[in-house]
C-alpha cells in the first residue's frame, strides 16, 4: 500500500513588505519614535533602518511615495497578535445547537423537546430545528412547517425566528435566536420563588412563637380553678 503524502499547509504570506521586498525606488521616512525624516531613497532608508538593527517596514503602501516606518518587527507582529488574541477573547462566543423532529411527533416528545429548545435559549445559544420526512411525508410539507411555527410561538418569549423554515431536500430547517429575555426571566422566577418560601418560613416562625407567651390561661387550667372555688358539699 502506498504510504500517504502529508501535505504541510502553506502559510500565508504578509501583506506588509519589510526590508529588501520594498518595491518602490524611493519611501517617505518616519524613525523610530515617529519622526519624519522625509523623502529618502529606498536603499538609504534601509541603511538607516540598519544602522539602528532595525526593520524598515511599509506602513502605507498607496501612498505616493509609500510610507515607510523604522522598528523593530518582531516585536510589532506580537503586540499585534497579542491584540488580535485579546479581541478574541472578549468576542462573544456564539453556538448552535440542533433538535430533530418527526412531523408525527406526539404530544410527550413535542414537550421534551420544546423543553431543550427553551434550555438552549436560556443559555443565550442559538437552535437549528430540524424537521425530518420519511417516505410520503415529503409531500406534506406544510405539515413540517406548521410544527416549526408552533415550536417557535411556544417559545417566542425568549426566541425569535432567525431563519424562516426552508425546505432542504428531506429535512426543513428553521434557527430560532435568543431574545434579550432568554436567560432573565427564568433567574427572576428563581428569585421570586425563593423570597416566597422565605416569607412563609418567616410566617411560621411568627406562628409558632405565639403559644410560648403566657397571655391568657388554657382552657383546662380555667376549669381546674372553677372546680377549686365550688363548696364542699
Amino acid at each position: 500500500m502506498r504510504p500517504r503524502r502529508v501535505v504541510e499547509p502553506v502559510r500565508p504570506v504578509p501583506q506588509v513588505r519589510i526590508n529588501d521586498a520594498i518595491r518602490s525606488p524611493r519611501v517617505r521616512l518616519i524613525g523610530e519614535d515617529g519622526e519624519q525624516l522625509g523623502i529618502k531613497q529606498t536603499p538609504d532608508a534601509l541603511e538607516y533602518a540598519y544602522g539602528k538593527n532595525l526593520d524598515l517596514v511599509e506602513v502605507a503602501a498607496q501612498a505616493d511615495p509609500p510610507v515607510a516606518k523604522v522598528m523593530d518587527y518582531g516585536k510589532y507582529r506580537y503586540e499585534q497578535e497579542q491584540k488580535a488574541k485579546l479581541a478574541r477573547k472578549h468576542q462573544s462566543q456564539i453556538h448552535v445547537k440542533e433538535i430533530k423532529l418527526r412531523p408525527k411527533i406526539g404530544v410527550h416528545d413535542y414537550n421534551t423537546k420544546k423543553g431543550h429548545v427553551e434550555r438552549f435559549l436560556n443559555q443565550r445559544a442559538k437552535v437549528k430545528v430540524t424537521i425530518m420526512f420519511r417516505g410520503r411525508e415529503t409531500t406534506h410539507p406544510e405539515r413540517g412547517r406548521d410544527l416549526l411555527m408552533r415550536l417557535a410561538d411556544d417559545v417566542k418569549e425568549i426566541g425569535q425566528i432567525e431563519s424562516s423554515p426552508v425546505l432542504d431536500g428531506r429535512n426543513m430547517v428553521m434557527v430560532l435566536s435568543p431574545t434579550k429575555q432568554a436567560g432573565v426571566g427564568k433567574d427572576a422566577k428563581g428569585e421570586d420563588e425563593q423570597r416566597s418560601e422565605e416569607a412563609v418560613q418567616a410566617e411560621r416562625g411568627g406562628e409558632a412563637a405565639a403559644p410560648a407567651r403566657d397571655a391568657e390561661p388554657q382552657p383546662r387550667e380555667e376549669v381546674a380553678e372553677a372546680e377549686a372555688e365550688l363548696p364542699a358539699r
